[in-house]
């Protein structure tokens, strides 16, 4: 037993445009986001792309409303467009001459009740809506996109007509109007004549309605009958074999100016057997149509849903549609995380000859630190002899000041030769930064010659300057023995026990012993220490698009070259001794490489590294995330 077949309501029907509706306004905002994102790409646009203005113009506006139709005249110069549209009207809405008038702005005629149903801007994203009041207002010149409208209540209650700028017009301009009603259109009436059937531009606008199928109706205009009925089939090969359409009906219309002018021209439907295109019916039908009363027989939803459809398989063209942009900034975006890692490989800077703080510096602000923690007997017996050895080196440091003048403090002979270790680096940053300028690509190039503008380095040598000459120094080196200490006392608890031990003797035997016996470099072994250290610590490398990005410098410690003297003993004490030395260097550089990165390079490294990751961010996922949802949908 056979069942009856299932009745599918209009609101099942509807149902998936209601989603493809709520898909396509993510997608948009997705998109708009993925743009910005993409900047430093440099790509062309979303805005002139033929699927984001179907997107824009057709599918935002028009998915998920009631059914309605958009019909529009369209056709090259001088061939009768407005005549055609003052029949449908049937009153001369549009101004008409036998001279090439050329409208240049859009006429709609809108069914009486429409605006309460609909918002018409929203239908017309791109035109200034203005009440129609003057046919020739459609003639003037201006550089705004406006829409002309007036209600025609002989028009059924869900069709809009619109008569359109040319299309194989001088002006850009009117291209852009004529394509922005194309879109928005679900009707074109293609009105050809035997010159305007062939020509480029005419093909092109087509076939991009073909893509979108859209129906089109085809109005030949201007035929001397009978003597052109054998040729139109031939025009109407040569056009639809060129733009992919298959129309859905075909009229002609005599060249009779007078019936033009007096809204009673006749239009003359020619059907063709079985669509094939080429040869003319044996038996013309002579009985003439009325081209509004055929529209309004139109089955308005099924065309909708069509057009509809099409503008959504465009939307979602592999190579036409969205998922063309995304392989485009995937490919852009790959295309220069390849040139940034280049880079980063090839500039990276040695910070060659840094300077270490004298070793009397780090020994005095660790028993500075011991001072403070330090307890009981070890901490009395330390502050007696730090009061002692102040009384009896005074009397030596009187002298000595007096033959030699005052000596530069040890801060400040490291503060002047961190300076003169500034300018090296920046001297060979800059010429890195040249380099890439002459190297990278076109991306890379403008954004690195406008930080190399000699303003740019005026200005970063002076804030450099400024910020090193207030920077306290002791509290830097304060900072980094506090927080070593912590580091030692938390992760090498056993090698900070000994330490404390070692200083608690040192406390009892100060008095027959040396200022750093034990207390640092365990006695002779300090002095020795010094050289070794200053060395190995006196190097940082700072890449300037992977570590300047991250605000980090990684400081070469050189803990490799005491590894053998680290096992065991003072071993153990010099190698953090060294650490300690690396830390502050790291710190110094770090300062250095964060005010390069703040004052001169900015936001770069940050933007190369997102836009060379772009295709892993939200915005491109969610995009991807709405074109897989609507091909599922369609």
């Amino acid at each position: 037993m056979t069942g009856r077949p299932a009745v599918v309501s209009e609101a099942q029907q509807d149902k998936p445009f209601n989603e493809a509706a709520a898909a396509v306004s993510e997608l948009l905002s997705a998109l708009l986001r993925l743009e910005q994102d993409a900047s430093l790409l440099q790509l062309a646009p979303l805005g002139g792309r033929e699927w984001f203005e179907l997107l824009r113009q057709k599918l935002i506006p028009q998915l998920g409303e009631q059914a309605f139709l958009v019909v529009a005249v369209v056709g090259g110069t001088n061939i009768g467009k407005s005549v055609i549209f003052n029949h449908l009207a049937g009153a001369r809405a549009s101004a008409t001459s036998p001279l090439a008038s050329g409208t240049k702005h859009v006429t709609c005629l809108v069914p009486e009740g429409f605006n309460v149903q609909h918002n018409l801007k929203s239908v017309f994203p791109d035109f200034e809506l203005h009440e129609w009041t003057d046919a020739a207002l459609a003639l003037t010149e201006s550089e705004s996109h406006r829409l002309f409208w007036r209600v025609a209540k002989e028009l059924p209650p869900s069709l809009l007509v619109l008569d359109t700028p040319d299309i194989d017009s001088d002006s850009h301009v009117n291209w852009i109007r004529a394509d922005a009603v194309r879109r928005s259109a679900d009707v074109l009436i293609a009105v050809l004549t035997q010159q305007k059937y062939n020509d480029a531009a005419v093909k092109e606008f087509f076939r991009k309605a073909g893509d979108e199928d859209k129906a089109v109706f085809v109005v030949f205009n201007q035929c001397l009958l009978p003597e052109d009925e054998p040729f139109w089939p031939i025009w109407l090969q040569t056009f639809c074999s060129e733009t992919h359409i298959t129309p859905d009906a075909v009229y002609i219309a005599p060249n009779d100016r007078r019936a033009a002018e007096d809204l009673r021209l006749p239009f003359y439907e020619r059907t063709v057997p079985g669509k094939d295109l080429g040869s003319a019916p044996e038996n013309p039908n002579d009985t003439p149509r009325s081209l509004s009363a055929d529209l309004a027989m139109l089955r308005f939803r099924e065309i909708r849903i069509r057009t509809l459809l099409g503008s959504l398989h465009e939307l979602t063209h592999p190579q036409r549609g969205v998922p063309a942009y995304l392989r485009e900034i995937r490919l852009a975006s790959e295309d220069l995380g390849r040139t940034a890692a280049r880079l980063t490989a090839d500039s990276a800077l040695q910070v060659r000859n840094w300077p270490s703080p004298a070793n009397s510096l780090l020994v005095a602000e660790i028993r500075q630190w011991w001072h403070t923690h330090q307890e009981g007997w070890a901490r009395t017996i330390n502050l007696a002899y730090n009061t002692v050895g102040q009384g009896i080196l005074w009397p030596i440091r009187a002298a000595r000041r007096a033959l030699q003048g005052a000596p530069v403090s040890p801060m400040e002979d490291y503060r002047s030769r961190e300076w003169l270790a500034v300018l090296g680096v920046v001297e060979e940053l800059l010429d890195k930064l040249q380099w890439m300028a002459e190297s990278g690509n076109q991306i890379i190039r403008p954004r690195i010659e406008a930080i190399l503008q000699g303003e740019a380095r005026s200005q970063l040598l002076i804030t450099l300057r400024q910020r090193h000459d207030t920077l306290d120094f002791d509290e830097e080196l304060r900072l980094v023995v506090h927080e070593e200490m912590q580091k030692l006392q938390m992760n090498k608890p056993e090698l900070f026990g000994i330490y404390r031990q070692l200083n608690n003797v040192s406390a009892a035997v100060r008095p027959v012993t040396s200022i750093v016996l034990f207390s640092i470099g365990f006695g002779p072994a300090g002095e020795i220490v010094a050289p070794f250290l200053g060395h190995a610590a006196a190097s940082a490398a700072v890449h300037v698009f992977a570590d300047v990005a991250g605000g980090a410098t990684a400081a070469i410690a050189g803990e490799a070259a005491v590894s053998s003297a680290a096992s065991s003993g003072t071993g153990i004490l010099q190698a953090w001794f060294h650490r300690l030395h690396a830390a502050f260097t790291a710190r110094r550089a770090g300062w250095l490489t964060q005010l390069i990165h703040a004052e001169l390079l900015g936001q770069l490294p940050e933007e190369l590294n997102a836009a060379a990751e772009l295709s892993a961010s939200e915005a491109y996922l969610e995009v991807q995330k709405s074109v897989i949802k609507l091909e599922a949908l369609l």
